[in-house]
């Protein structure tokens, strides 16, 4: 085990939540604050960074803060430390505290945001509510010696290639001659210079995402014996990693409105929840979105939902749930604190898997700005 550097612990995080995900225009995720460049032994996890969650991290001890709503939103007119903004940003820079902002990406990635918020409600089958985020395959044919196929084909399964669905290591071999001469200048696997060679190939052929295409070549072109390798790259017309925004599933046992909206409130650990609907209409199939959700009311319509789970819920889009028949319950927008818990122990396998010795703190601080009577 070793101590690990910022960039390691976020190159460990962006391999499940990578910021491909990200669906909101100039969504300002990645570093906010500080440097990766140093050694991080303690790092906090947040929903939300204000001084007393700056103050918990130099308490700490801590180098690095994981937040899923970004310090920084909009862009900074001035740095005045004597704003409540400026004085945040000042103290964690004096204590060289670092600030990585994970949001739209997280709510996306599997096992983010959404998915904690479905299984804190219990809900089983559950997909994806509005798919914001696909890329197509690729194929890649390349034609190798006869005695180094099966290499090939182990360095290409190794960097990924040949995933497909609940299998990998997956390719299609064909058999065939090879024709070359080499020139003047080059350093032959197989033949003479000036000599035509005629060998016996195979044609490797495996799929993989289109975001993976260096990995696998440069894969390839390590585990090939030819100087020159022949190869093929194809797009294909088929998606494949597609993920999204909110989930829907279906309940274990229905339970009419009421029920549920009492059920959401254990769950999600808030001290009131607002509703929309007829109380005592049966509830079995739920979507649920961490936040706002207010744009995605129809999706949670078309997707067959009996109720929408989701946060700061606007008067006339509530109007517009009632018209469309559509019951909602919305306990808030900090309900995405799920994800302190989530994000840490998600951080805390995968590190370790790594061999990085690092330890990621939960956050004790409550950022929920409102208070119930």
């Amino acid at each position: 085990m070793k101590i690990p550097n910022g960039n390691e612990i976020i190159q460990v995080f962006e391999s499940w939540s990578p910021k491909k995900f990200a669906c909101m225009e100039n969504d300002p995720i990645g570093l906010a604050i500080g440097t990766l460049n140093k050694a991080v032994s303690k790092v906090l996890v947040t929903l939300d960074v204000n001084e007393k969650v700056a103050e918990e991290a130099i308490r700490k001890g801590c180098q690095l803060i994981i937040a899923h709503h970004p310090p920084i939103f909009r862009k900074l007119a001035n740095l005045r430390t004597d704003t409540p903004a400026g004085r945040l940003y000042e103290k964690l820079i004096k204590n060289d505290i670092a600030v990585y902002a994970a949001h739209t990406n997280l709510d996306v990635a599997v096992g983010g945001v959404n998915d904690l918020l479905a299984d804190a409600l219990e809900l089983e089958n559950n997909q994806i509510l509005e798919e914001t985020y696909s890329e197509n395959l690729m194929k890649m044919a390349v034609f190798v010696p006869d005695g180094h196929a099966e290499s090939v084909r182990v360095a290409l399964a190794k960097a990924g290639a040949g995933h497909i669905g609940d299998y990998d290591s997956c390719s299609y071999s064909s058999n065939g001659e090879g024709r070359f001469r080499a020139l003047d200048g080059a350093n032959p696997y197989i033949g003479e210079i000036g000599e035509m060679e005629v060998t016996e190939e195979v044609k490797i052929e495996v799929v993989f995402p289109t975001s993976m295409k260096n990995k696998i070549l440069k894969a390839m072109l390590n585990a090939h014996p030819y100087e020159e390798p022949a190869y093929d790259f194809y797009t294909m017309a088929v998606e494949t990693n597609v993920q999204g925004l909110g989930r829907i599933g279906t309940l274990k046992q229905p339970m009419n409105l009421e029920q549920f909206a009492k059920h959401v409130k254990t769950q999600l650990d808030v001290p009131m929840v607002r509703v929309v609907g007829n109380m005592q209409t049966d509830i079995h199939k739920v979507a649920v979105i961490g936040g706002d959700g207010n744009t995605y009311i129809h999706s949670a319509k078309r997707a067959g939902a009996d109720v929408f789970v989701t946060g700061d819920i606007k008067f006339h889009m509530a109007q517009d749930a009632q018209n469309l028949n559509l019951n909602i319950v919305d306990p808030g927008h900090h309900v995405e604190k799920v994800m302190i818990k989530g994000v840490a122990e998600k951080m805390t396998n995968l590190c370790k898997d790594k061999k990085l010795d690092v330890e990621f703190i939960q956050s004790e601080i409550d950022t929920e700005p409102f208070q119930f009577i």
